[in-house]
């Protein structure tokens, strides 16, 4: 949800950004149609975001970047490589996607959102630059809303003389236009089955379209995951004599608690690690970031220090991601944008273990703060992710669910979310909205509200839930 703006030239730009039909919402025609009944498919190539970039300078080419694809935790990853980046004094640049509640969060200088101001001067710089490449016929049409938010993402690092730009890949890899640049290093985290009918529909396929970020001669780090992954990412980084590097060696110990520090031995010296971030699955991210910074300090005189890391990490804020609300008076608030199967499985087993911290720092079962030990889910998704498998792995471990609609086209019906909810005889209420979501959630005392199933709820819920919350000392 975009907050109102001051800025007329900002609210322009907004407004034709949103005008854009989006990437992903036009499905493959059906096999029957007649010719001309469904709207043409999308599709993608590094040629148009080349082209437009070369209209604009190149600005790509103007620092050196780290590249991170994935299905599951590259924006975790690419967030706390961005926060070690920053503690050790590089100028870096992060560029996410997508966004919680405003398009300027996935454009960030050392920690802080682009301006509204920077946004909207050079988004009609990159937008007016491809209406004349069309126009010349040098573009067949616009580019996407994807494509010009990167290629906006690329002037202002340039233009901000960024030491360092880490890039979180948006879908896939190979025609990804964040695709464009020549990283430094390239990694790839955790893969698993999303996006399939744009990106292939089995592992194997998914984790060759990631591996197209990967360079002659260059540099991956990964760990180990599914077999067929590993298989298919090996064969391409052969073919490339690509060196690997293996972000094992900065997992933590066995049995570390999914909230508990541990201590690593990194760059020469023992520290602890401590992240904001929890749950099981993000040892993964950390290990990912902590071996590229270290591939950063060791191999391309970045000065990243293991204080750094370890002040890095503690620093990162990635909202949205098994995070607490605490509002006085309310039950617990989680929100996690947990939106496919991998991501269902990684909140359940967070929150099986009872270790979320809260707003002060401590973890704590949620039955010790109240007389009800329930938990209730508010849950809704895009129609585009698999609604059955979702909901068989997230509703049982819930009291009570609340489905709810969302504002965008993508979105699942409620009466699917619905139907979902009765197949598993899960009891269930439908709202008309989010708000009226949370009202209905938490007028039933449960001790537990999570808001999980898509990014598009959990960043509605949040902005909600932010403006009821009394302001922090």
């Amino acid at each position: 949800m975009s907050r109102a703006t001051a800025n007329p030239v900002y609210a322009d730009a907004i407004a034709s950004l949103n005008a854009l039909i989006p990437e992903l919402f036009t499905a493959p025609a059906p096999s029957n149609a007649s010719p001309g009944t469904a709207p043409p498919r999308r599709k993608f190539s590094l040629d148009e975001i080349g082209t437009l970039a070369a209209a604009l300078g190149d600005p790509h080419r103007q620092f050196p970047a780290v590249l991170i694809a994935g299905t599951n935790g590259k924006g975790s990853t690419a967030s706390t490589l961005a926060s070690i980046a920053r503690a050790a004094g590089v100028r870096t640049g992060l560029y996410t996607s997508p966004h919680l509640e405003r398009v300027n969060e996935r454009i960030r200088l050392n920690g802080e959102t682009i301006s509204d101001d920077d946004f909207a001067r050079l988004y009609f710089r990159v937008h007016d630059t491809a209406q004349e490449l069309v126009q010349a016929g040098s573009l067949a049409h616009l580019p996407s809303y994807f494509e010009l938010l990167t290629a906006l993402a690329f002037l202002y690092f340039a233009e901000s003389r960024v030491e360092l730009a880490i890039l979180e890949v948006g879908m896939g890899g190979r025609l990804d236009a964040t695709n464009l640049v020549d990283p430094i290093l390239s990694v790839i985290t955790d893969i698993s089955l999303d996006h399939q009918e744009w990106l292939g529909d089995t592992i194997d396929l998914i984790a060759r379209e990631k591996a197209g970020i990967l360079r002659p001669n260059g540099i991956l780090v990964t760990l180990p995951q599914h077999p067929e992954a590993n298989q298919a990412i090996g064969e391409v980084a052969t073919q490339l004599d690509v060196r690997g590097v293996n972000a094992a060696l900065y997992t933590p110990p066995i049995h570390t608690g999914p909230a508990q520090p541990y201590q690593l031995e990194v760059l020469g010296q023992i520290i602890t690690i401590d992240s904001p971030l929890h749950g099981a699955h993000q040892h993964r991210n950390l290990a990912l970031a902590i071996a590229t910074a270290v591939e950063l300090a060791e191999n391309h005189r970045f000065p990243i220090t293991a204080a750094a890391i370890a002040e890095g990490i503690h620093a990162t804020r990635w909202p949205g991601r098994l995070e607490t609300i605490q509002i006085p008076g309310e039950p617990e608030w989680i929100l996690d944008v947990a939106h496919n199967p991998a991501g269902a499985w990684a909140l359940r087993a967070a929150l099986n273990t009872s270790e979320i911290e809260t707003g002060e720092g401590a973890p704590h079962l949620a039955s010790e703060m109240w007389d009800s030990p329930r938990q209730f889910l508010i849950f809704a998704c895009l129609r585009d992710k698999p609604l059955q498998e979702m909901t068989q792995i997230l509703f049982p471990i819930f009291d009570h669910v609340v489905v709810a609609p969302m504002h965008t086209p993508r979105a699942t019906p409620v009466a699917d979310l619905v139907a979902a909810a009765e197949s598993l005889g899960a009891p269930c209420t439908a709202a008309s909205s989010v708000e009226e979501a949370l009202q209905i959630a938490r007028s039933l005392h449960p001790a537990r509200i999570v808001v999980s199933g898509s990014l598009f709820l959990v960043g509605e819920a949040r902005t909600l839930l932010l403006q009821q919350r009394e302001p922090l000392p």
